[in-house]
Parts: C-alpha cells; sequence; structure tokens
C-alpha cells in the first residue's frame, strides 16, 4: 500500500463519539479544575490568616462576577466528579457495566449534579441573605 493511501488516523474511522466517552473526559477535565480549585482555596484560607485587608481583598475577588462564575463552575464540578467517581465504584464492583446502564446512570450522574449544585447554591443565597 502506497504511503498516501493509508488512512492518517485509523482510530477516527472505527470510533464513534458517545456519551460515555463524554462523561469520561469530563471527569478527567473536572478533576483538573478542583485541583487549580483547591489552589484558590489555599488563598483564601491564607488571606484568612494574614489579617483583615487580605481577607477583604480575597473576598472581593470570589464576590465579583468572575469569582461567582468561578465558583458556580467548581461547584458543579464538585458534585460532578463526585456522583461520578460513585458510579465509578460501582463498576469496579462489576455493576451496571451493560450499555443501558451505563448510558443511563450518567444521565443520572450529570442530573444529580446539576440537582446538588442548585441545591447548593440556593441555600447559600439563602443563608447569606441574597448576598450570594
Amino acid at each position: 500500500m502506497a504511503a498516501d493511501n493509508r488512512p492518517v488516523s485509523p482510530h477516527l474511522q472505527i470510533y464513534r463519539f458517545a456519551w460515555t466517552m463524554a462523561l469520561s473526559i469530563s471527569h478527567r477535565i473536572s478533576g483538573v479544575f478542583l485541583a487549580v480549585g483547591a489552589i484558590f482555596l489555599v488563598y483564601w484560607l491564607v488571606s484568612v490568616a494574614s489579617g483583615p485587608s487580605a481577607f477583604a481583598t480575597a473576598q472581593g475577588l470570589m464576590a465579583s462576577w468572575a469569582g461567582c462564575a468561578l465558583m458556580l463552575a467548581w461547584t458543579l464540578a464538585f458534585y460532578y466528579h463526585f456522583f461520578n467517581g460513585l458510579r465509578h465504584l460501582f463498576w469496579d464492583a462489576g455493576k451496571g457495566l451493560d450499555l443501558g446502564t451505563a448510558r443511563l446512570s450518567g444521565y443520572l450522574v450529570v442530573l444529580a449534579a446539576i440537582v446538588a449544585t442548585a441545591v447548593t447554591w440556593l441555600a447559600a443565597h439563602s443563608v447569606s441573605g441574597g448576598a450570594a
């Protein structure tokens, strides 16, 4: 076979993008995003220990629209990673590995993450008196 007749990426012709594949990739991305979020959590904790001025600066950053958007995204990433991790624990036990159950559990993971994020933010909003 001539070099110009060979497919460049044969796997692109074999594999079809699937829901379970998207969830697997999202699980890895959410883990990285949570690691980056941990750095911001450490920054916030250091600001608490550094005094009122540093804490006010950190709180100002966290309360900005960008800070709130990141906190919302981190909350969603946390719940998604948590629920998908539970799903993986079931798989490790040999449960839910058939395609239909795997697909359904993926939808449930996404739904649970969205609901848990909404409940968390609504609870935080009601506790803070609308300041969150």
